[in-house]
C-alpha cells in the first residue's frame, strides 16, 4: 500500500504569497514567504495555510496596522484554502481550482485561476486573483479608504517537493 502512496503528496513550507493594494494615493505592497502548501496529485486537492503575521511591508507601521487593526491577527492568525482543481486529472497547464477561501474568519467558495507544471519532480503553481477586504468583514476606515483598492491582488508561487 505504501508503494501506491509514492509521490503522490506534494508539500513546501515556503510558498511565496505577496499581494498589492494599488491606488492613486498609494501603492501598499506585502509578501509572505512562511506560507504552507500541500497537493494530492492522485485527487486534486490542494491545501493552502497562510501564517497572517507572515507579510511583511517596506513600512514598519503599515504592517503593525495590518495586523492590529485590519486582519486582527491575534485573532485570525491564518488564512487558509481548501480546494479542489476542476477536472483533475484531465488538465493542462492551465488550471482551475474551486474551493473555500478562508480570511479573517469568514469562509467563502471562490474559483481561481492559474498554471500547474510539473517541473523535474517537482509541482509549480502559479496564480493571480483579487481579494475584497469587506466580503470577509475586514473593515476599513473611511479616513483611510481611498488608500487601500476594493480589489487587493494576491499572487501566489510556490514549488511543491514529493513528500
Amino acid at each position: 500500500m505504501s508503494y501506491n502512496c509514492f509521490g503522490q503528496k506534494f508539500m513546501s513550507r515556503n510558498v511565496e504569497v505577496s499581494f498589492l493594494s494599488e491606488t492613486p494615493i498609494e501603492n501598499i505592497e506585502a509578501h509572505n514567504n512562511q506560507v504552507s502548501a500541500l497537493f494530492n496529485s492522485t485527487t486534486g486537492e490542494i491545501v493552502f495555510q497562510v501564517p497572517i503575521r507572515g507579510f511583511h511591508f517596506e513600512i514598519a507601521l503599515m504592517e503593525e496596522h495590518f495586523n492590529e487593526n485590519y486582519m486582527e491577527s491575534e485573532e485570525f492568525p491564518n488564512g487558509t484554502l481548501q480546494g479542489q482543481i476542476a477536472n483533475w486529472p484531465d488538465v493542462s497547464n492551465e488550471v482551475t481550482v474551486e474551493g473555500t477561501l478562508t480570511i479573517h474568519g469568514v469562509e467563502t467558495s471562490k474559483i481561481f485561476n492559474g498554471t500547474l507544471e510539473k517541473i523535474e519532480g517537482n509541482w509549480v503553481i502559479n496564480s493571480e486573483f483579487t481579494v475584497d477586504a469587506e466580503e470577509f468583514d475586514i473593515k476599513i476606515p473611511n479616513l483611510v479608504r481611498k488608500q487601500i483598492a476594493e480589489d487587493i491582488i494576491v499572487t501566489v508561487n510556490a514549488t511543491l517537493n514529493p513528500k
